[in-house]
Parts: structure tokens; sequence; C-alpha cells
């Protein structure tokens, strides 16, 4: 289970219910943050990782699959970040079903904004082609939040996957599930 919290402008498009979020997802990655960008056809999607912030976009048509669509164009931007194969599988298996919640955090519609804004500029230039290779690209952009960690969302992903391979050969011998010593040890770090 993992949520997209979406813009009013992205929920005006999907006419799809809201739910509350889910507190605890199921994926490593976790939640998501989402926005429409409408500058020129063809309209995109933004959708960033709440924890990240790495930015997927992908095709907005048809609005209304885009949450059965996610998880594919997710796995295809983690292949191109050089993800392993059986961890990106894991992770979009974990997903499991998805749901739309109202945007709850500033800073990250704040980020989303300087994405899309960059993504603008890119798009202006003739820049833009594949959407995946696109991502890809744009999470080599240096992030203010991640400053104090891994400065951009490709490398904050990279090590989250990198400790979590860590945390599985540890739980290999026990019962404790990797994605259990992973949040721990974030607890501990904060």
């Amino acid at each position: 289970m993992y949520t997209i919290h979406a813009t009013r402008k992205l929920l005006d498009r999907v006419k799809e219910p809201i739910r509350p979020a889910v507190a605890e997802p199921s994926a490593l990655l976790g939640n998501w943050y989402a926005n429409a960008i409408f500058r020129r056809p063809p309209h995109v999607a933004l959708v960033m990782n709440e924890r990240t912030l790495l930015p997927v976009f992908m095709p907005l048509a048809p609005a209304g699959s885009m949450l059965e669509r996610f998880p594919e164009q997710l796995a295809l931007v983690l292949r191109a970040l050089n993800v392993r194969q059986t961890m990106i599988a894991e992770e979009i298996e974990l997903m499991g079903e998805g749901s739309y919640a109202k945007t709850a955090i500033r800073s990250l519609l704040g980020s989303m904004n300087d994405f899309a804004r960059l993504a603008g500029y890119l798009r202006a230039d003739g820049l833009v082609g594949d959407l995946v290779e696109f991502s890809a690209r744009m999470a080599e952009t240096p992030c203010g939040p991640l400053y104090k960690s891994y400065t951009s969302p490709n490398r904050a992903v990279l090590a989250l996957f990198d400790e979590f391979g860590r945390c599985r050969k540890e739980a290999a011998g026990s019962r404790v599930p990797p994605s259990v010593i992973l949040q721990a040890r974030d607890a501990d770090r904060t």
C-alpha cells in the first residue's frame, strides 16, 4: 500500500476518490507527491518521492489510469538509475495498491515546483525526449533538503537500496524483515 498525495489540479483530472494517507507504506520508497504539468502538450505528471525526492515524469493521459501506470514507470526510472532488477521487482510488488490523498507537506510541494520549473525550461529548449531518461537526468539535480546527506535524489535512492540490501543480509538468519531493520536505523538517526 502506498499513497500519492496529489495537488488539487491533478485530483481534478484523475477523478478518483480521496482517501486518508497510508501512514506505514509497505514499499521501501514509501509515499509520493504528484502534480500535473500543463505547459504544452504532451501534458505530463510529475510524481516525486517523499523520502528521496526522486522525480518520476510520466504521461498524464489517460489521467484516470495514472495510479495503475505509475509502478511501471517507476520501475523504468529505477532501472535507468542502475538499481538492481531484483530490488526493483520487490519494490513494485511491495507497493501493492495505491490511493490518492491531499497534499500534506508544503516543503515537498516547493521541491516539486522547482522540478516542474526546471522541466519547463528544458522542454522549452527541446531537451526532453524520453520521459524515463529525462527523469533519470533530473534525479541528478541537487536538492536543498538533501544537502546534509546525499545532495541529489539519484544518490539518495541508490543509498537507500544499498542500505536495504545490507539489512537484508543481516536479516537472513533472523525472523526480522529487512524493512523493520531499516526503519529502526532511520529512527536511530533522527
